[in-house]
C-alpha cells in the first residue's frame, strides 16, 4: 500500500521544479488520492501543478498524467490520479511551475505539499457500486 509524498510538506519553493520520482512497484492498485496543501504563500502569485510519469524513471512524458487546478491561496485540493489506463507507467513525479505578478518583490513564493495515498480496491468497489446505484 503507498502512502508518500511527491512533494514533502513544508516544501518551500521560488521557481519551477519538480519532486523526486516515486516507485510504483508496490501498490496493490493503480488508483491514488493527491492532495495539494498549500501552507504559505505570498499574495498576487499562482502555482501549476502536473503529476508526470514514466516507464524507467528517468525519461518522463512530456504530457501530463493528471494536473491540479491552478491554484492562487492557501487550502488543501484532492485530485484522484487512476492509472489503470497506463500500465507503462512505473514512476510519477510532480512537477510545478509558479509565477508572480503585481508590486514589490517579483519572486514568488509557495509553501506547499503533495500527498499521494493508494485507494484500496475494497473503497473503489464500493465506491463503483453506489455511483451505479444512484444512476
Amino acid at each position: 500500500m503507498i502512502d508518500t509524498f511527491l512533494v514533502t510538506e513544508k516544501t518551500t519553493v521560488t521557481a519551477k521544479g519538480d519532486g523526486p520520482s516515486v516507485d510504483l512497484s508496490g501498490a496493490g492498485n493503480r488508483v491514488f488520492l493527491l492532495n495539494l496543501e498549500i501552507t504559505n504563500i505570498i499574495e498576487q502569485e499562482s502555482i501549476d501543478l502536473t503529476v508526470h510519469g514514466s516507464a524507467d524513471g528517468t525519461a518522463w512524458d512530456a504530457k501530463a498524467l493528471a494536473s491540479f487546478p491552478q491554484k492562487f491561496y492557501r487550502g488543501e485540493t484532492p485530485l484522484l490520479l487512476d492509472l489503470t489506463v497506463h500500465p507503462e507507467v512505473k514512476f510519477v513525479r510532480a512537477h510545478w511551475e509558479v509565477a508572480r505578478w503585481g508590486r514589490g518583490v517579483e519572486t514568488p513564493m509557495f509553501e506547499f505539499a503533495v500527498r499521494m495515498r493508494e485507494v484500496p480496491a475494497d473503497v473503489l468497489r464500493e465506491a463503483t457500486a453506489e455511483a451505479k446505484a444512484l444512476a
